[in-house]
């Protein structure tokens, strides 16, 4: 594999995890797709690109996740990238607002890493949610994914109770119970 953690099949480039460049892969090829095999583990699929004319130019598929280590490590990469050239719409939105402001590169790539730890699709609609709310931080997002993950609503109507959690009797405070408590002795000691 290339240092640019790419692989070549009939005159097509595919990317593969950066963790693997320059570090031997074996390819499995089938009819509709190629996999990308290293110590006995799977690494990644690819839909096979067929080109029958060899007048036409080469094609390089890059997958964005795929070099989310290297841009850890390097945030300044995001900028130039050929594999951040297509990402996701929210993302492309994130970046040119993030990318304006200083640190913005490092932010970009740590809302980016999400995807590493939690559902893609979860990530990609907090960032809308930020971006529709008009707060597109790092901090905001962050805030939107976790709620979406705890299952919170967020902006929705008040929810409709199920009739049998009703409340039928209005409970009483019974502040005697409490004085109670306070006044029983533990190992000859007051509670309080």
């Amino acid at each position: 594999m290339s240092p640019t953690s790419l692989i070549s099949f009939e005159r097509n480039r595919y990317s593969v995890p950066a963790s693997f460049a320059n570090r031997p892969v074996s390819l499995r090829i089938y009819p509709d797709r190629l996999v990308v095999a290293a110590e006995g583990n799977i690494l990644c699929e690819h839909v096979r690109v067929i080109q029958r004319s060899h007048h036409l130019p080469p094609k390089t598929i890059y997958d964005w996740r795929r070099y989310l280590t290297v841009v850890q490590r390097k945030p300044g990469a995001l900028r130039n990238g050929a594999p951040f050239l297509e990402l996701p719409s929210a993302f492309r939105q994130l970046q040119d607002h993030m990318l304006r402001k200083p640190g913005g590169d490092r932010e970009m790539v740590d809302i980016l890493a999400l995807v590493l730890h939690h559902d893609e699709q979860a990530v990609l609609t907090a960032v809308e949610l930020a971006l529709t709310e008009g707060v597109p931080t790092k901090t905001h997002v962050l805030n939107l994914l976790h709620r979406l993950i705890d299952g919170k609503v967020m902006g929705g109507s008040p929810l409709d109770t199920p009739q049998a959690l009703t409340l039928h009797r209005e409970p009483k405070a019974n502040v005697e119970r409490y004085d109670g408590l306070r006044a029983q002795t533990v190992g000859g000691r007051h509670a309080s």
